[in-house]
């Protein structure tokens, strides 16, 4: 049997369901076409507040985006300088980040316009959790300087770009056409630390560590990437269904990431 006339074929699987549903309904209570929203219709706040959202979130944590910087500053020291110790320390300040994001931004800010941001909150808690553990940690890998292989060289090189594309994230407000005190900066904000960690995560030290059974610490590293890596597309979908500028920016940076975990160095026949 064809659809009926004037009717999408597509529409009616879902029209059925929407009877069936109105009918197990008290009479008069209204059923909407559920099939005709769009992930746009799922947010209930617009760019604009989005991103008003980080003013005021700027001007609440000010004058910490100055200790932010200093730590930025630290951080690509520490990935100069390499070693176990460095690691320590890296590890430390991305871990800071992830709090500030979890407590500040995310439970306090984002909350009142965001359902799930209690969620969010919890999910950058625990990533909190597992870095300074890993920090903290007799297996903690240390950060590398010295890459023997082609395919670690390019692996550093994407970790230390991610690492500079997280603490210069800032510069994205006033290059997207929105003003500096928008900006999202590494360390208070969840997208630039994110990023951020992902070059940290990269710049460690892959395979060498034996102080614990390899398939725990898979485990331990897998568990570090999944958060950072979700987010990105998370914040990449909620731009996209905004319809804002640089909603790519995350997710391609994510990407890149996981494409370099691939550069290892290859094992000896």
């Amino acid at each position: 049997m064809g659809a009926a006339p004037g009717r999408r074929p597509e529409a009616v699987v879902p029209q059925r369901i929407t009877a069936h549903v109105a009918a197990l309904c008290p009479p008069g209570t209204p059923v909407s076409d559920w099939w005709t929203y769009r992930p746009p219709d799922l947010l209930l706040f617009p760019a604009r507040t989005y991103y008003r959202l980080f003013e005021i979130h700027n001007a609440a944590l000010w004058p910490a985006q100055a200790a932010a910087f200093g730590l930025s500053v630290v951080l690509l020291w520490l990935a100069w300088q390499g070693g176990r110790g460095a690691a320590r320390g890296a590890l430390a300040i991305v871990a800071a980040g992830w709090l500030c994001s979890a407590g500040p931004y995310f439970w306090v800010r984002y909350a009142t316009i965001n359902s799930a941001a209690a969620g969010f909150a919890a999910a950058f808690a625990i990533e909190a959790a597992l870095l300074l553990s890993l920090a903290s940690s007799r297996a903690c890998p240390a950060l590398q300087t010295d890459a023997p292989s082609g395919r670690l060289i390019a692996r550093r090189a994407v970790g230390a770009v991610l690492v500079l594309a997280g603490i210069a994230y800032p510069a994205a407000a006033p290059l997207l056409g929105r003003p500096w005190t928008q900006a999202e900066v590494f360390g208070l904000a969840p997208d630039p630390t994110a990023i951020g960690t992902l070059g940290v995560l990269l710049l460690l030290e892959a395979g060498r560590e034996r102080r614990l059974p390899g398939w725990l610490r898979a485990a331990w590293l897998g568990a570090l990437w999944t958060l950072p890596v979700v987010w990105c597309l998370i914040t990449g979908m909620t731009l996209w269904t905004l319809h804002a500028t640089g909603a790519i920016i995350a997710p391609a940076t994510a990407a890149l990431a996981l494409l370099a975990t691939r550069l290892r160095e290859p094992r000896a026949s």
